[in-house]
């Protein structure tokens, strides 16, 4: 029997009708205005939880025309302005390396004096940020919100979905099953169905509570 080993490394497709609203309705729609242009507001911080669906919205963000991501480790010359791009998107705002900091710093008055766009997005609100005071006032200029996680409810409405979108068939307690005893956030639990599915089809059964606890036993003793 073939051993298939999870990969969670692997870098999903984001778009904004991929994420998973939950209680964000109003963070989507104003994400939906940013990718239009049409937002009153040019600037907007998105902060929460790890797997709240941060970078999946800048990343999705970053898919539309005259768009940029940055993450913290971007080189120099990510963080310049160009006039080509009018939609910058900065993830991870609290790993912000001092150098870094002051290309942001720099970064945000060259969007502000040209009438460009900006989503930011952090672990915890701007005030709190451990970056210099004069970045940290910027990134409080425009709409702040926070992102809330999935509850269970949501995350086994949202994977049953995918899985039905599939042609997946997963016998009750699957996913109830992998809330309790994997990791919880959407992409991990995404990966985890589409790894299960490729070993459900690698040993010609279906996904079953057995199976899917026969096959991490195996992973654990990997």
């Amino acid at each position: 029997m073939k051993q298939l080993v999870l990969d969670l490394g692997a870098e999903p497709v984001h778009t904004l009708e991929s994420f998973e609203v939950g209680r964000n309705a109003e963070v989507a729609a104003l994400m939906r205005q940013f990718a239009a242009r049409t937002s009153r507001e040019h600037f907007a911080y998105l902060w929460g939880e790890i797997g709240a669906g941060k970078s999946h919205l800048l990343k999705a963000l970053a898919s539309t025309e005259r768009a940029r991501y940055i993450s913290p480790f971007s080189i120099e010359s990510e963080f310049v302005y160009v006039p080509d791009i009018d939609l910058y998107l900065l993830d991870d705002c609290e790993k912000l390396s001092p150098v870094a900091q002051i290309d942001a710093f720099a970064l945000f008055n060259e969007i502000r004096a040209n009438d460009a766009f900006m989503v930011c997005s952090g672990a915890v609100p701007p005030a709190v940020l451990p970056v210099r005071e004069d970045l940290r006032t910027r990134m409080g200029w425009g709409l702040i919100y926070q992102l809330h996680g999935l509850t269970d409810d949501e995350k086994v409405a949202a994977l049953s979905q995918a899985a039905a979108s599939r042609g997946l068939t997963l016998s009750p307690g699957v996913l109830p099953y992998l809330l309790s005893h994997f990791q919880r956030d959407m992409r991990s639990l995404s990966s985890m169905l589409d790894s299960l599915d490729q070993y459900s089809l690698e040993t010609q059964r279906p996904i079953t509570l057995p199976l899917l606890r026969e096959w991490l036993q195996a992973e654990a003793k990997d």
